[in-house]
């Protein structure tokens, strides 16, 4: 790049638009990556890659090796593992390294709130990064049609049903199902904060308006449908997962699916795109994929898993990462991820910042969009070590896996020597690598270390093993990721969530049905206040969501909604667009 990018001198769209004049074409990608002409599906500034052809050709090509990336406790202003996570590409980069990765797309939601995108920062930053941030190539906008259809299906039967006799519906082709109005598992979603549509009420009007219902809208990240991009293999695999998705339950308690209401086969159509990953780039021109969504409180919260298999066939090293901290983004790729894909990770980063152990420490509250209180930005050796037991408790789960993690030290220009050293020394006295990393500063040279470790780590033996096997009944899985993962002294089952899950255990059609925990990420405890490593509690599970369609039960601790809420100050009162040059202006 012909002009010096700094982070602290420079925003980072600045920093994106510098990087974006010399981004390479689809054409370049295509013959840098060894790709085939009808390999790349261009889409403008970006392309597809189609997974089925590439996986055609490379299918038996043996895999490279595999890094999953996640993290400690955030505060409420996130760690760093995009961050982290592009910047452990450009030092491998630099390390003349075949690397590439795969993230997940940030949603609309918190791109027009308070969070912002999730393209990383500074020099460790994926470009280009507007069309990241609004839309990207439209697997977000597909999964909403996709879901909003089997609810325009839902609710158009449930009107035909109540205005037709049982002689109509047969000359109009359709068979009776019976809804139970009051059973209704959808509703629909939209990709933003709309906390107004968390509860509604549908069909207001006359007899030609719909069935009148209570209904609701959930953020399009958390629909079920996002959850099967995650996992599916294959389109095959994503036309069987839609057709099982339980939309409502009939009269006799039955699960009514998309494929009965006959609209599985549309919903595909709007999603036969949405399987082929968007490829990107960080600002030092190391290839990314951008697959699946980003909501890891109730779906698995991953790239998915096309991405890392296009990506481990393509790449010597291929870096992942999982959403939140390790008990809930390292547990999900642990014992579902990994267990649906048949990957197994030769390491995991656990990103971790002198800010978070701090907080975890005992220190003053952060809150997004206000400045950080000064006991983050002195040097503090006493709350710091009192907030380290947080890295070392998810230090210990990632061993569990029989994986030991790689700790980046994702460092801030306010991190002193003496911080540093202290985390150092208690990472490595737990048996684990700990590397110092300024790629938010330097990029790539500012990685080696973190790049050096990684590197090293991959050399060791992995003897990998699950938390639970399957067969393993649902109550006892929830105990044991209580107590092993969150460090709970056990689970109290509200009487209702209690009720559901003996059902799902003595139904045989559950049985294989992956684990999916609902709670906050904020603590390792259900609890968002309660910070470090919580002693004496329990988990409370109030009730159990089922993804029929993912293959997901989805026991649900504290309260968690599918709907975010827009704060009073939101991104979007700062977004616009320059009229004269086209570019989006205010979104980073």
């Amino acid at each position: 790049m012909a002009q010096k990018l700094d982070p602290v001198k420079m925003k980072d769209w600045q920093i994106a638009e510098i990087a974006e004049e010399n981004m390479p074409t689809w054409e370049e990608w295509r013959d840098r990556l060894g790709l085939k002409k009808d390999e790349v599906i261009p889409m403008g500034r970006l392309c597809k890659l189609d997974f089925m052809k590439i996986m055609k050709r490379l299918g038996r090509k043996p895999d490279g090796k595999f890094i999953e990336v996640t993290a400690i406790t955030p505060t409420p202003l996130g760690e760093g593992k995009t961050t982290t996570s592009m910047g452990l590409l450009e030092g491998l980069g630099k390390r003349g390294v075949n690397v590439g990765g795969c993230i997940r797309q940030p949603s609309g939601g918190p791109t027009m709130n308070v969070k912002g995108t999730a393209a990383g920062g500074g020099i460790s930053l994926l470009i280009p990064m507007t069309e990241f941030s609004l839309g990207l190539t439209g697997d977000i906008n597909d999964i909403t049609n996709a879901h909003n259809l089997a609810m325009v299906a839902l609710n158009a039967r449930m009107q035909h049903e109540l205005n037709y006799d049982n002689a109509e519906l047969a000359k109009r082709k359709l068979k009776r199902l019976d809804i139970h109005p009051k059973h209704i598992e959808m509703g629909w979603v939209l990709d933003f904060c709309a906390q107004g549509l968390r509860n509604i009420i549908m069909g207001i009007g006359g007899r030609m308006d719909g069935f009148t219902m209570a209904s609701k809208f959930g953020i399009t990240v958390s629909s079920e449908l996002m959850a099967i991009l995650s996992i599916v293999r294959d389109l095959k695999d994503l036309r069987k997962r839609l057709g099982k998705i339980t939309v409502a339950y009939d009269k006799k308690g039955r699960p009514v699916t998309t494929e009965d209401l006959e609209v599985a086969g549309a919903m595909t159509a709007w999603m036969r795109n949405t399987i082929n990953p968007t490829l990107m780039c960080t600002v030092e021109y190391q290839p990314c994929m951008v697959h699946a969504g980003p909501f890891a409180n109730i779906a698995v919260g991953q790239s998915s898993i096309i991405g890392d298999r296009i990506g481990l066939k393509m790449f010597d090293y291929h870096v992942t990462e999982s959403g939140f901290a390790a008990d809930i983004g390292f547990e999900k790729f642990w014992n579902v991820k990994c267990r649906m894909s048949g990957q197994i990770p030769d390491v995991s980063v656990l990103t971790a910042t002198i800010r978070a152990l701090k907080m975890h420490g005992g220190g003053p509250k952060v809150v997004a969009g206000r400045p950080l209180d000064e006991a983050y930005t002195k040097e503090n050796l006493s709350l710091l070590e009192k907030g380290m037991p947080n890295l070392l408790h998810h230090l210990a789960t990632v061993k569990k896996s029989g994986i030991v993690p790689v700790v980046c030290i994702n460092s801030f220009h306010t991190d002193t020597k003496a911080e540093i050293k202290l985390v150092k020394r208690l990472v490595e006295k737990a048996g684990a690598r700990c590397a110092t990393s300024a790629h938010w500063l330097k990029g790539g040279d500012g990685a080696l270390e973190f790049a050096d470790a990684v590197i090293d780590a991959c050399k060791d033996k992995v003897n990998f093993k699950f938390l639970y096997p399957l067969d393993m009944p649902l109550r006892k899985r929830v105990d044991k990721i209580a107590k092993e993962v969150y460090g709970a002294d056990g689970v109290n089952w509200l009487p209702e969530a209690e009720a559901k899950a003996k059902r799902f255990e003595e139904n045989p059609a559950y049985k294989d049905f992956n684990t999916m925990m609902v709670k906050t990420h904020l603590s390792l405890s259900h609890d968002p206040a309660l910070k470090g490593v919580p002693k004496g509690w329990m988990l409370p599970i109030r009730d159990v969501l089922i993804f029929s369609g993912a293959g997901f039960l989805c026991p649900c601790a504290g309260t968690i909604s599918l709907m975010p809420g827009t704060s009073s100050d939101p991104a979007y009162r700062r977004v616009d667009v320059d009229v004269k040059t086209g570019k989006v202006k205010g979104l980073f």
